[in-house]
């Protein structure tokens, strides 16, 4: 017999919730995975840099901004 089931995988097994399944129960079965886990490693860093050109007007402002956020404290 052939057939295609959805399920879920938790832990060590796969939970399919279908009520005509019962009578295969026991049965040997071959599942075949659909998706890939994420990764749970760190992504690779962009330089953000590298996307724009550096002018005087861009350092005046990232120097203005630093000056508003340290002294934004009473």
């Amino acid at each position: 017999m052939l057939a295609a089931v959805k399920g879920v995988i938790k832990d060590n097994m796969v939970i399919v919730e279908n009520e005509d399944l019962k009578d295969y129960n026991g049965i040997e079965v071959v599942v075949t995975l659909l998706g890939h886990p994420r990764k749970q490693g760190q992504k690779k860093e962009i330089d953000w840099d590298g996307f724009v050109i550096p002018s005087e007007r861009g350092q005046n402002v990232d120097g203005y901004m630093k000056e508003m956020r340290e002294n934004d404290r009473i």
